[in-house]
């Protein structure tokens, strides 16, 4: 065969068609889909921020990209805006491991500085603040920029259930060869780019678009419960029912929790009264909504 005369999607579809490879495709711009007439949209802003450590309260953003994008009630992606990116200088030194993991180093930052009015004209008209790791991204955002603090919040990796699609792991990268391309990674405007492609797309078993699947996990409220003094001995029965930790810095501090369905409160605070405070107890809970989910208020 002359490769030469072959187009190079014709090339890959063959090689496709033979079983024995998978080709991955270069993330390319989204084309624009026109709205249907009479379709109400909403504006959504994916945001990815890099920084200089993984504690909010101490480490700084030194790279911040926001991408607007027009979707339906129903979940339908249909525009994709323009692009904010900023580097940012932070007060000390970056680390030789964090510009191993984002590329970015002292001198591409150098005397650079993210315009705090200019991000809050983008995210004020966002209906929706979506991130890859949102519990992550918002705490540093919250900190940086009050207008993230009024708006909900939703989670691309969280709030839709990649492994039951046939996805082996949630990571950006993992999901986008899942899908079938591949983009430079970890400069955070890529990654929204790739973010939102994955959203657009329809999800492989279920069907929809992934973002309609992310749009119902965000609109429920969920309910979170506490079981504060707990009995030691039952650590370990909480931890195997899906009970996470709290630490000392939040409150309550230093006790198990569990974010439930309203549908399945009433069951769940049974099994503690029975099972592990064996009587019964007043127990604390909070309803949870997406303009408090991720943030260092829950």
């Amino acid at each position: 065969m002359d490769t030469q005369s072959v187009d190079l999607e014709t090339m890959a579809a063959i090689l496709e068609d033979s079983g024995d490879y998978r080709v991955l495709r270069r993330l390319a711009p989204r084309v624009a889909i026109p709205v249907p007439e009479g379709v109400p949209i909403r504006t959504g802003l994916f945001v990815d921020v890099e920084t200089t450590g993984l504690d909010w309260r101490a480490d700084e953003i030194i790279e911040l990209a926001m991408i607007p994008f027009h979707y339906g009630m129903d979940g339908r992606i249909y525009e994709i805006g323009e692009a904010f990116q900023g580097l940012r200088q932070p007060a000390g030194p970056i680390s030789a491991e964090i510009t191993a993991l984002t590329g970015i180093d002292d001198a591409m930052v150098a005397g650079k500085a993210i315009d705090v009015d200019a991000v809050a004209t983008v995210a004020s008209s966002a209906d929706l603040i979506v991130a890859h790791n949102a519990a992550f991204d918002r705490r540093f955002l919250e900190r940086f920029c009050e207008v993230f603090r009024t708006k909900p919040w939703a989670c691309s990796m969280s709030q839709v259930d990649w492994a039951a699609e046939g996805h082996e792991g949630v990571k950006l990268a993992w999901l986008a060869a899942g899908a079938g391309f591949f983009y430079d990674r970890h400069r955070a405007v890529n990654d929204c780019a790739a973010a939102i492609e994955l959203l657009a797309a329809d999800l492989p078993r279920s069907g929809g678009p992934a973002m309609a699947a992310l749009l119902e996990r965000a609109r429920t409220p969920t309910w979170r419960i506490w079981a504060e003094n707990s009995p030691f001995a039952m650590k370990d029965r909480l931890k195997a029912r899906g009970y996470r930790w709290n630490g000392d810095d939040v409150v309550p501090s230093r006790c198990w929790y569990i974010d439930v369905t309203d549908a399945d409160k009433d069951a769940e605070l049974t099994y503690l009264r029975q099972e592990i405070y064996a009587g019964e107890i007043d127990l604390r809970t909070r309803c949870i909504d997406a303009y408090d989910r991720f943030s260092e208020r829950c």
